[in-house]
């Protein structure tokens, strides 16, 4: 594995996963969740938690990228597309069973789903372009 690369791209990617979450979430999708105000917690509560999102973020981010480097086929972006496309609908269920334990709409689940594979596809597209394996 070539470490200085894996760092390097679990950053960029991690600063990708952060842009995205807040495109998405504050700026597109802000009033949708403003409006189902009494499904979250007090935003003061949920603030006051943000280091832990942060943290998680993290984790996640190190780990998608390490199990891109356990498969890693010397493919290029595309072969990073297709890895974050796979993980996106490992992920995918997961949009659902939220629907069924919060009441929030299916269409936020569809909209949470949709945005799960493509972010995800993403993500592996620029850890793709940015790791490569240590000269033989």
């Amino acid at each position: 594995m070539n470490v200085k690369r894996f760092v390097i791209g679990c950053l960029v990617t991690y600063v990708v996963v952060q842009c995205l979450g807040f495109l998405i979430h504050t700026v597109f999708l802000g009033e949708t969740y403003g409006s189902m105000a009494e499904v979250w917690r007090p935003e003061a509560e949920m603030m006051a938690k943000t280091w832990m999102m942060f943290l998680t973020s993290i984790l996640w981010t190190v780990m998608f990228c390490y199990i891109f480097t356990r498969g890693y086929e010397n493919k290029g972006v595309p072969e990073g597309i297709r890895y974050g496309f796979l993980i996106g609908l490992f992920w995918l269920p997961v949009a659902y069973e939220n629907h069924v334990i919060f009441p929030i709409p299916i269409s936020l689940a569809h909209i949470w789903g949709v945005i799960t594979v493509v972010t995800c596809m993403i993500y592996g597209a620029v850890f793709a372009a940015i790791y490569r394996p240590e000269e033989a």
